[in-house]
């Protein structure tokens, strides 16, 4: 007997179909790892490794936005494509530094997938949390998943107790003042989904480090599920780290911007 029309299957539409029914929800979506760098020379090769080696299964690529590094990134980024791929390791070079906020919005610009990660190069962001990461996306639908040091299982490693202490009380004084319903506000290592991603950040005006803190509030303030996942903050083996006093003071200039406007 004849099957009805519009019921038959080419033997080869039949195998897609039963691969696309088998497979994990993760399988389902792109993920766009976006990666600003500045003199990271010794750590980009090992960030893309590590990338690679936790998200086997997963639909992913990175965007390494470099600020026009004097040391060589650039470089090695390039024999990264020949390794990868081109079309798994995009550069998407600038000439100069000019901001956090604005390297996210280049990179953002060039991402084709529809969940965006932002995470820093300098190996403080492990990526072995990246499954985390998106089994609780997947879990609780969040439209943000940001890493946090500040909840049982998460933590800092390779601070003295003065950074500790400028950290922790530079997120307790923005707890107090602005109740974003986030433990971590200066954290960088978060999964986006990303028109979330391109509605919030198309409503921050700060730049530098206090980009993140303005980006927290404002998806709270937005109404956003956010969701954390504990992690362990690990200091930079290598290079040397771009936080100082003027950091500290734009820090605080943007804690009273927010509290002002927000």
């Amino acid at each position: 007997m004849s099957e009805p029309i519009g019921e038959v299957k080419t033997t080869k539409e039949a195998r897609v179909i039963d691969r696309n029914e088998t497979k994990g929800e993760e399988g389902k979506h792109k993920y766009s790892i976006i990666v600003p760098t500045y003199n990271e020379r010794l750590n980009i090769a090992l960030i893309v490794y590590l990338i690679f080696k936790h998200l086997r299964d997963v639909d992913f690529e990175i965007i390494v936005v470099d600020d026009g590094s004097p040391d060589g990134t650039q470089e090695i980024v390039k024999q990264l494509q020949h390794l990868y791929g081109e079309d798994r390791i995009l550069l998407r070079a600038r000439a100069k530094k000019l901001g956090l906020g604005t390297a996210y919005i280049h990179g953002l610009k060039h991402a084709t997938g529809d969940f965006v990660v932002i995470m820093d190069a300098d190996l403080s962001h492990h990526p072995k949390y990246l499954p985390s990461f998106i089994k609780k996306q997947l879990e609780t639908n969040a439209s943000i998943v940001t890493g946090t040091r500040y909840v049982k299982g998460g933590g800092v490693h390779g601070w003295n107790l003065m950074r500790k202490l400028t950290s922790r009380g530079a997120n307790v004084l923005a707890q107090t003042l602005l109740w974003p319903g986030v433990s971590d506000l200066t954290g960088s290592f978060r999964l986006y989904k990303k028109s979330v991603l391109e509605d919030v950040i198309s409503s921050c005006v700060s730049k530098g480090y206090v980009f993140q803190m303005e980006m927290i509030v404002r998806a709270t303030r937005k109404g956003y599920h956010i969701e954390e996942v504990p992690i362990t903050f690990v200091d930079r083996v290598f290079g040397t780290s771009k936080l100082g006093g003027s950091e500290i003071v734009e820090y605080l200039k943007g804690l009273v911007y927010l509290l002002l406007t927000t």
